[in-house]
């Protein structure tokens, strides 16, 4: 299983009187792995064998596809926490439209890829995998375009019907290809979707392409050309609001009723009475519903009903008004036998101005938390989710990051992107951000690095410390004794510290040198964390310094550990014997007191040796081998007296 870094707690379920069984295994996140119901073949011994499976609450965070989508929209999300909270509403509402259109922009090109791939794909299953999220992308882009225009944009009468316009034409795709289709055939006027595309463009007030479309019926009908010429007129003169103009909603209004008046008098004069088509388009203009209701097929669903029948009816509706007409198209278009889908009542909800309905709706019906949570986060910074908090203390907005970037941090790269969603969530971010950053699996050090600078520039000591130790304990394990001692060392844990010292000196006794040199030698005021670890970086300190020739600084310092009770009891003999050297020098380095120091210390040494249990191992050798090294010491110690209280006495004369 992917990313299980701890143990699974199992449950067991006793075996029922059918002989059924059933067992659930968590691990860390969303994962459920679970046995399924079985029974054991007849005859067979034993609890016979099971079916082992793998479920994820958030599949899509494992799609190479979709995982853009949320790198991308975390970029979106970071840039849309730093939009100061001081400016006015009015100046920060352009921005956050066009942040909104940053989102939509988003996932519209990761539906063109995955278009791409489940088109390309030869296995068949993948495909269907790719097609359905797919679907999921479109009714989530058709979602959030819809909040754009009723709840960000908040666009009002007049300009709001040709946004709503725009969300069709973006939406119904079909008509451009459909009339592609047909313009590329060698007679498009004969082509049997042609009446269709002409119709297509009428309802969604395309009335420019639908007027380019009929002159080419017209050239092939000369006996109907005035026919043609007056419904070319009428759809040239249909007026639609302009918000950048000097014309006011009220006048705009006046001028669009004459004009439906002057339609109506067409229809009423039986004015295209002698050709069906266009007497449908006559008909579509004045705002017939059950002409309207006849087409279903090339309306597709209730909201492009919904919006034609705006157009051509009430185009200068209100915000406010929309819920009514919305309801009201929704079950006149709909079968009244069949039940709404969720994105049916998803819609519905936006058209009412219903957020937090459509909130709960899409949370239900999607798969996952990555719309709701950004949709909620932009619609916070709109200021448009104030009065709503969820019955544990945090927000909504809070509440459905939290549970998106909770999701992330089971995967073992998104995790990082979940950071920055916890730190924007004032109330529980940390809270949650320390209790999943322990659950990152430590694969490699460069990750561990990562997760210990996170926790770092948070603060977040007792995880730092955490970390360190596991890592400190892997390298040990590994017997990577400079790495091992680094991690201790950033862990500030003073016992593990100790304990790779010793390991060290016990290294150098065996070996006669040291391994990681330039950590030793770097260690600075990190030495001071323990005593052992202080006394392992300036006993490499005297072999520099023996090394460099220094030797009068290197005796001074090679007593002082001892004299200081630095120095371990059980390195004292290879202190004394890293001492012989120096004693044996032509020139006196340690003084008349520094010899009677190192000679009261090899006296303390050897008296409690001899008081020291005896040896059981019957080692005789080894012990020839201590009593040869304190002979020669003694010896070497007596001639260095000497040698200094002759030199101390004539320099005193």
């Amino acid at each position: 299983m992917e990313e299980l870094d701890v143990e699974p707690a199992i449950t067991n379920i006793p075996a029922a009187s059918d002989g059924k069984h059933l067992g659930f295994a968590w691990g860390p996140g969303d994962i459920l792995a679970y046995e399924t119901i079985y029974k054991p073949s007849s005859g067979a011994k034993g609890s016979g064998c099971s079916f082992i499976h793998e479920v994820r609450k958030d599949e899509d965070i494992y799609s190479p596809i979709l995982r853009k989508l949320f790198n991308e929209s975390h970029h979106i999300f970071v840039g849309l926490q730093s939009i100061k909270e001081d400016l006015p509403s009015k100046n920060k509402k352009p921005q956050f439209v066009s942040i909104s259109k940053n989102y939509r922009s988003v996932i519209r090109a990761c539906i063109e890829e995955l278009q791409q791939v489940a088109v390309s794909t030869k296995d068949a299953k993948v495909s269907m995998q790719y097609g359905n999220q797919v679907s999921i992308l479109l009714a989530i882009e058709l979602i959030w375009n819809l909040g754009e225009v009723l709840f960000i944009d908040s666009a009002p009468a007049g300009s709001l019907l040709l946004h709503l316009l725009d969300w069709v034409k973006l939406h119904k795709v079909d008509v451009d290809e459909r009339a592609r289709e047909v313009l590329q055939s060698e007679s498009p006027a004969e082509h049997r979707d042609y009446w269709d595309v002409v119709l297509s463009y009428v309802l969604q007030g395309r009335l420019d392409e639908s007027r380019q479309m009929l002159a080419k019926q017209a050239n092939l009908q000369p006996a109907s050309r005035n026919m043609y010429k007056l419904m070319d007129t009428l759809l040239s003169k249909m007026p639609f609001y302009n918000p950048g103009g000097t014309q006011t909603l009220t006048e705009f209004d006046v001028k669009w009723r004459h004009w439906h008046e002057e339609v109506d008098r067409c229809l009423q004069d039986n004015s295209f009475a002698s050709n069906q088509h266009l007497e449908i388009i006559c008909k579509i203009l004045v705002g017939d519903e059950d002409t309207l209701l006849e087409h279903k097929e090339l309306l597709g669903t209730w909201y492009h009903f919904l919006v034609t029948r705006l157009l051509f009816s009430q185009p200068t509706v209100q915000p406010t008004q929309l819920h009514y007409y919305a309801q009201s198209c929704m079950t006149m278009f709909l079968d009244p036998r069949s039940v709404p889908e969720p994105l049916d009542n998803i819609l519905l909800a936006a058209f009412e101005f219903d957020i937090h309905q459509v909130i709960k709706e899409c949370s239900i019906a999607l798969n996952n938390w990555w719309f709701v949570a950004h949709l909620t986060d932009l619609l916070d910074h709109c200021k448009l989710l104030q009065s709503h908090n969820v019955h544990f203390g945090s927000n909504l907005r809070e509440f459905l990051l939290l549970e998106y970037a909770s999701g992330l941090f089971t995967h073992h790269s998104l995790w990082q992107l979940a950071v920055d969603y916890f730190d924007h969530c004032p109330d529980f971010g940390r809270v949650y951000l320390e209790l999943q950053i322990e659950r990152v699996p430590l694969n490699t050090e460069r990750k561990a690095l990562k997760v210990l600078r996170i926790c770092e520039q948070r603060q977040m000591s007792e995880q730092v410390r955490s970390i360190c130790k596991i890592m400190a304990m892997r390298a040990l394990k590994n017997n990577r004794l400079g790495s091992a001692l680094s991690w201790s060392i950033r862990a500030k844990d003073a016992a593990f510290a100790t304990l790779i010292s010793e390991r060290f000196l016990q290294d150098y006794c065996a070996r006669g040198t040291f391994s990681d040199l330039d950590l030793i030698d770097n260690l600075g005021s990190a030495m001071l964390l323990s005593d052992r670890l202080t006394f392992l970086g300036k006993y490499r300190e005297f072999h520099r310094l023996y090394g460099e020739k220094r030797f009068s600084e290197a005796a001074k310092l090679l007593l002082s550990l001892m004299t200081a009770k630095i120095a371990p009891r059980s390195f004292w003999m290879t202190l004394l014997t890293d001492a012989l050297p120096l004693l044996e020098q032509k020139e006196v380095i340690f003084s008349a007191n520094q010899t009677y120091e190192l000679m009261f210390c090899l006296e303390e040494l050897t008296s409690s040796l001899s008081t020291a249990a005896p040896n059981t191992d019957g080692s005789m050798q080894d012990e020839d081998i201590e009593q040869t090294k304190v002979e020669l010491l003694r010896l070497a110690l007596a001639r260095n007296l000497a040698m200094a209280i002759v030199k101390e006495g004539t320099v005193a004369t």
